[in-house]
């Protein structure tokens, strides 16, 4: 009960969730909230069927607060019932049922008369009607199923609510365990073996990039990879082709899985022509999908939306997803995971069945579904890219990876230093979400190392399309106290731990066939002779030819290779920390603490130079206003004209 701002009386309101919202992280601002009374006036506004989605309009007009967040087109499947509290779930259990060819009947032989069956339909006002007339029929019910789709139910008090659907659900499940491997092997049996979790995600790495790319015909995709052993067992078991070609029942599942999943034949992944197997199975694919929006498409239906798989299976590996972000490819992998328990509970107790197809299809491409994702914010520069930085737990590497992060990227950060990598995993973490980073101790001397860094980056994301060079050292000494372990160390991580890297990232990009950038942190000492300074200023010189000579190689593979020069980079530098910076401050006869002013006086413009001028510079490069330089230097020194590249 709330009082009515206008009257001052004490009215019923609905709290509901809002369209698009997560019940695991719902909040009061997460409802929408609608004068009860309103709701059940629109009965007499109702015109039928045929005008379901202007309804979605009216609720507007009962809305109580009208901040609220907007009602979905579930609500007057609760505001029309005549309980306090309502919940509408999709727990696998229950849909199995509900998806089964006998479901009603299994209902009835679990909960007798307690609970009721509606037979499949869209959401909608006049499901809301059915619901409320089931309950006029029978006021001793204790929910309702809805066929193909989900559960309803109720109770005075919310943790009345709460324990009823807890027990509904735990009933199904019960029901569903007896059962399984009775009336025939579970799935029909295993026809493949599991091969042992790192033989699983071997494979996966070396895979991944190529189906991303081809996944990403549309726009870029970000990947995610599972072989938890739910996966494992539908994948490699005999019932795989009939059950994945029938496609997943409930909406909830389809509108972020598609209506099937790619199926891979590993017996053509095994040989010489895979690359063509997955081209040709694509391209298949895609047909396939075309062909499922032409004959079930109407005249205001939208346009037709990406044709390539969102789900890919691969027996006795496990299973792929594909989407815009990781969180949504990550979700899309949960619940056709959710869709495998639903297959295998149908099948225990009944037959699976598969929404038909002009209700999956009226479902996907619904006008009201449409609206709601023209209203989605349009893409950051860099949505969809999976960036790989060097040295990225603290420094310019950390303001690199958190700029790309900002403008929609996904990030893989590194540090030889594994108690600096931890710091960096839990500030990442809890600034950004588990879904922002993948992280891994990585060392550039070593090959190893780096392999496995990138078989992070692609089990985490499916690939990588920048990486950054930015992991270093510095040593200063006059050439008398240069030893040759100072040089080794000095050209082994600049030099040829840029080259290692690199060689690794042209691997994994060649495979994805989507170009790349390859951006190296070098310095002003590249271009500009100084005291004290013959091995580092010659490995960064080194390092900015080899930048050149990349990028004339790499062209043809349309991955771009530039540099990005500072200079006297002070904050939170493991450089500037050591005896560096106590080295340049002897060359220049001052203290440490002088240095930053120092620097700054001797640049055109006067500055400071600060992590986040090195990661702009980046985000230049990598943004797609520059998508056609290549082989460039972008000095940020604040103006050294003996840096002047020209």
């Amino acid at each position: 009960m709330e009082t009515n701002p206008l009257t001052g009386e004490p009215v019923e309101v609905m709290w509901v969730k809002g369209s698009g919202g997560d019940i695991g992280t719902l909040t009061k601002k997460g409802c929408a909230n609608l004068y009860v009374e309103r709701l059940h006036a629109l009965k007499s506004r109702y015109r039928g069927l045929a005008f379901e989605d202007e309804m979605v309009g009216l609720f507007d007009h009962c809305l109580f607060d009208p901040k609220c967040a907007a009602p979905s087109i579930d609500t007057p499947l609760h505001g029309l019932l005549p309980y306090k509290h309502i919940d509408h779930l999709h727990p696998d259990a229950l849909i199995a049922i509900a998806a089964s060819r006998d479901g009603e009947a299994i209902m009835h032989q679990i909960w007798g008369d307690k609970m009721a069956w509606i037979p499949w339909q869209r959401p909608g006002f006049d499901l809301g009607l059915k619901l409320e007339a089931a309950i006029q029929k029978n006021p001793n019910l204790r929910g309702i199923i809805l066929g193909g789709h989900g559960l309803f139910t109720w109770g005075d008090t919310s943790y009345e609510s709460y324990m009823n659907t807890l027990e509904v659900i735990e009933q199904a499940s019960e029901f569903l365990h007896a059962n399984f491997g009775k009336k025939r092997p579970v799935f029909g049996g295993q026809v493949l073996e599991n091969t042992d979790a790192d033989s699983r995600k071997k494979q996966a790495a070396a895979l991944m990039p190529v189906l991303r790319g081809l996944a990403s015909g549309h726009r870029q995709m970000i990947g995610h990879f599972t072989d938890d052993e739910r996966v494992l067992e539908f994948v490699n078991s005999n019932d795989l082709p009939r059950l994945a070609r029938l496609g997943t029942s409930c909406p909830d599942h389809f509108l972020r899985t598609k209506i099937r999943p790619l199926v891979l034949d590993p017996a053509q992944l095994a040989g010489e022509g895979s690359i063509a197997y997955l081209e040709k199975a694509f391209e298949e694919y895609r047909a396939d999908y075309t062909a499922y929006y032409e004959r079930c498409k109407h005249d205001n239906s939208p346009a037709i939306r990406d044709p390539n798989p969102v789900v890919l299976l691969w027996p006795a590996v496990g299973m792929f997803t594909f989407a815009k972000d990781k969180q949504t490819a990550r979700v899309a992998a949960e619940f056709y995971t959710n869709a495998i328990n639903v297959m295998k509970g149908a099948e225990a107790v009944s037959d699976y069945v598969g929404l038909p197809e002009q209700e999956a299809f009226d479902i996907e491409y619904w006008l009201l579904e449409e609206a709601k994702l023209q209203r989605m914010p349009k893409p950051k520069p860099l949505s969809g890219k999976i960036a790989l930085i060097t040295g990225s737990a603290g420094g310019i590497g950390k303001a690199i990876a958190k700029k790309f992060l900002a403008e929609g990227a996904v990030v893989v950060i590194n540090d030889n230093d594994a108690d600096r990598l931890a710091g960096a995993k839990e500030e990442f973490l809890k600034q950004y979400g588990k879904d922002a980073y993948a992280a891994d101790q990585l060392d550039v001397t070593k090959v190893d190392t780096i392999s496995a860094t990138f078989d992070t980056a692609t089990l985490a994301f499916g690939g990588v399309d920048i990486v950054v060079n930015c992991a270093g050292l510095s040593i200063s000494k006059p050439i008398e106290e240069h030893t040759e372990a100072d040089w080794d160390l000095l050209y082994d991580v600049l030099v040829k731990g840029q080259f290692l890297v690199t060689q690794k990232a042209v691997e994994v990009m060649r495979k994805q066939k989507l170009g790349g950038d390859v951006l190296n942190i070098v310095s002003k000492n590249a271009l500009v002779s100084g005291p004290n300074n013959a091995g580092y200023g010659s490995a960064k010189a080194a390092q900015l030819h080899l930048s050149r000579l990349n990028a004339a190689e790499l062209g043809k593979d349309h991955i771009r290779v530039n540099v990005v020069n500072p200079d006297a980079v002070i904050s939170d530098s493991k450089i500037w920390a050591g005896a560096w910076a106590e080295g340049r401050a002897k060359a220049y006869g001052i203290t440490v603490a002088e240095l930053p002013a120092y620097y700054a006086k001797r640049t055109l413009l006067n500055e400071i130079i600060l992590p986040d001028d090195i990661a702009n510079a980046c985000l230049a490069f990598t943004n797609g206003l520059l998508a056609k330089s290549t082989g460039n230097v972008l000095n940020v020194d604040g103006g050294v004209a003996m840096a002047f590249v020209r």
